[in-house]
């Protein structure tokens, strides 16, 4: 185990990490930190709070993981951050532990490719398998899918939400609800069309995909009001007996869609 912990790296003595975790110099690992098997945290990492990161991520340099929210009403409380298996966290990250105003949690979920200087704030939850680029900036409270694409330097409002398998175009400002499926792009976020890329690497059928563009049409090209498009998306089921559930996944989204989406 000596030969994986760096002599200069500094890990509390009640820290639990997995035999096999690798910690690299100078970094400092806190009294309430788990790590799971297979992990690798990088040289010059702090991990802090109550913070329990699963098996299999890789943490690179300067990071900081578990540090308190940027948030004047943090008192203290011993509020956390999860993170789950697999996850690539790139050079000079931030990921702040949650706070007792919302759920207290930070979440990130599994399988990620989180690249350089992104800052997760406080509350935030972010699915699986999202590929999130350099410099994306998530305020606290906002909820990310699965399978989406984050374009590189964009800012994500605090509260937002981001649908599975939706995309955000490079330098994006990001200010109301992204639909699942659909492509945003500009400052301020508007809606270019619907993301099928993703959907079709992830080996959906030629059927399900025309249901993605059936959707996408109904709420944004027909002229339908919002509550008009969601009973005519809601009528789309049986269609595509493999589609119902994006179907409901979409119907579910735009059901708590309180800041509105992006038109």
């Amino acid at each position: 185990m000596d030969k994986l912990r760096h002599p200069t790296a500094i890990i509390h003595p009640n820290a639990k990490l997995a035999d096999d975790v690798s910690v690299g110099a100078y970094s400092i690992i806190g009294e309430h930190v788990e790590i799971g098997a297979g992990s690798v945290v990088g040289p010059h990492v702090v991990i802090d709070g109550h913070t329990t990161i699963g098996k299999g991520n890789r943490i690179f340099q300067f990071s900081s993981i578990g540090e308190i929210p940027q948030d004047k009403k943090y008192k203290g409380e011993p509020t956390q951050l999860t993170i789950g298996d697999n996850n690539t966290i790139r050079e000079s990250c931030t990921l702040n532990l949650g706070t007792v105003q919302d759920g207290g949690v930070t979440s990130i979920g599994s399988d990620n490719w989180i690249m350089a200087y992104v800052h997760v704030a406080h509350d935030c939850h972010i699915g699986s398998h999202n590929v999130i680029a350099n410099s994306v900036q998530f305020a606290g409270h906002v909820t990310v899918g699965e399978h989406t694409l984050i374009g590189g330097m964009s800012g994500i409002h605090q509260f937002v939400r981001i649908g599975d398998f939706a995309m955000v175009g490079f330098q994006t400002r990001l200010s109301q609800d992204l639909p699942p499926f659909v492509t945003a792009v500009g400052n301020p976020a508007e809606v270019k069309g619907p993301h099928q890329e993703g959907p079709r690497r992830a080996g959906y059928s030629a059927p399900r995909l025309d249901m993605i563009k059936q959707m996408y049409r109904t709420l944004y090209r027909t002229g339908s009001s919002f509550d008009a498009a969601k009973k005519e998306i809601e009528g789309m089921r049986g269609q595509v007996a493999e589609a119902d559930a994006d179907i409901d996944n979409m119907l579910a989204f735009l059901s708590h869609a309180s800041r509105g989406i992006v038109r």
